[in-house]
């Protein structure tokens, strides 16, 4: 009953078909880990929305493993027994005394959690050791520190079959019974490895990644985005390390797996909704750009237009491209058709599959399209599901009782209104009549325009 209540709520937050689609995807099948690194500071400043969240993904069916850091609360210890922190390139140095003091700093850390779930009515286990069977690191400069040679997933699979929610605290063992100190992004990703997680969750104050403006980048496509942003700058220092580091780990899981960078209180929004709340990272494929249909499959441009917009596709409609610009991404699972006007670049369609739009290839082809057209202007039916969707990326809209106008970047009142009137001329490329569909295939919402 209470999984339910969650899930009608959920319905509130974003359109039925968005969440079910997402729920199927998490909780259907065997594999329902999701790994989350949460960092110290969350559990200390902010544990009441950070339990809640995770308190939220158990009873949505999901299988929450916790990996917590704690160095603020470390620094606070060893600065409490006039204890230095060192610190080279960023990472702590882990002498005998830090090494005692993180001990105590992660049980009390990860107790704290655990507290404060069970408080939510959901049973925490934390497992303060025994998980991370680790080597001294290649760096002996700072000191007591692991690097992850395996991950005993016994404890974490028990746990999980009993419906606790474990809590792991990046502690290390070698095989002659040592602890080690391991960076808990690092265990993080061994863990993720070891269960196979179709999700990772990076819980962070800053609720995503940043960019130079510190805006929130809504999603990065490592195969089509990464090295471009590296090069222009877009990301850089801790944030690009964070990218490449996500991107070795999407390398080493399923196709589908992805990364989520999100703040506590905007988790359903992030996981639930295609607009999502943070960053949204995938390893995907590159897109690919054409200039008319040549060398493009007709037959499946047509079956994902059809059955982005659930109507029938003009014949005449292809014939009539041109060389207008295509995006197509992944195996034809979306499609932008970039149209050359004398008011400017207009975007005759867009679609983009349910697969598509679960993977973030739609957030990915958009970025692309934003990239490589500056100014862009399009249409979208009243009653189309994915205006919400436009509203968020436009810098306006005119509304008619068929249509609405959306656009960005444009500079003068004459712009707007040119572009507003040149949307308006295009006839219709579809017929009335709805795709069949068999009887055992769900009808697939898309984003879609024109």
């Amino acid at each position: 009953m209470l999984r339910e209540i969650v899930i009608n709520l959920l319905h509130n937050l974003g359109g039925r078909a968005e969440v079910d689609r997402y729920l199927r995807e998490y909780t259907q099948g065997g594999n329902r880990f999701a790994v989350i690194k949460v960092g110290g500071g969350l559990i200390a400043d902010d544990l009441d929305e950070l339990s809640s969240a995770l308190v939220f993904l158990h009873h949505v069916g999901l299988t929450p493993v916790v990996v917590h850091g704690g160095g603020p609360q470390l620094t606070e210890e060893l600065a409490s027994q006039q204890i230095e922190s060192k610190f080279i390139d960023g990472l702590r140095v882990t002498t005998d005394e830090t090494l005692h003091a993180a001990q105590r700093v992660f049980q009390r850390t990860g107790a704290t959690l655990a507290d404060a779930i069970d408080a939510r009515g959901c049973r925490a286990r934390p497992v303060p050791s025994g998980v991370f069977r680790a080597v001294p690191t290649d760096r002996p400069e700072l000191g007591h520190v692991g690097e992850v040679e395996h991950v005993e997933t016994e404890h974490i699979v028990r746990a999980a079959e009993r419906g606790h929610l474990p809590i792991l605290s990046p502690v290390g063992t070698t095989h002659d019974g040592r602890l080690l100190n391991i960076n808990a992004d690092t265990a993080a990703r061994a863990l993720a490895l070891a269960l196979k997680a179709r999700k990772v969750i990076y819980l962070t104050p800053t609720g995503g990644i940043l960019d130079p403006k510190g805006n929130i980048i809504p999603a990065v496509d490592t195969a089509e985005d990464l090295e471009e942003m590296i090069a222009e700058g877009v990301v850089s220092g801790g944030m690009a390390r964070k990218l490449i580091e996500i991107d070795e780990l999407l390398k080493g899981l399923d196709e589908h797996a992805s990364v989520s960078i999100t703040a506590p209180n905007k988790i359903a929004r992030e996981l639930f909704t295609y607009k999502g709340s943070g960053t949204l990272v995938r390893r995907g494929t590159p897109i690919r750009t054409e200039t008319g249909l040549d060398g493009l499959d007709r037959v499946k441009i047509t079956s994902l237009l059809e059955r982005s917009f659930n109507k029938r596709l003009d014949p005449a409609y292809l014939d009539k491209v041109g060389d207008a610009k295509i995006y197509v991404g992944g195996d034809y699972t979306a499609i932008a058709i970039i149209k050359s006007r004398d008011a400017g670049h207009y975007l005759d369609k867009l679609g983009i599959n349910e697969q598509a739009q679960g993977l973030g290839l739609g957030a990915t082809l958009w970025n692309r399209i934003r990239h490589d057209h500056p100014r862009l202007y399009w249409r979208s039916r009243v009653d189309n599901p994915a205006n919400k969707w436009y509203l968020g990326r436009a810098d306006g809209m005119h509304r008619t009782p068929e249509w609405l106008v959306f656009w960005y970047g444009l500079e003068s009142r004459d712009q707007i209104e040119t572009c507003i009137a040149d949307a308006l001329s295009f006839g219709h490329s579809f017929t009335a009549h709805p795709v069949e569909t068999k009887p055992t295939e769900p009808k697939r919402e898309a984003v879609h325009a024109g």
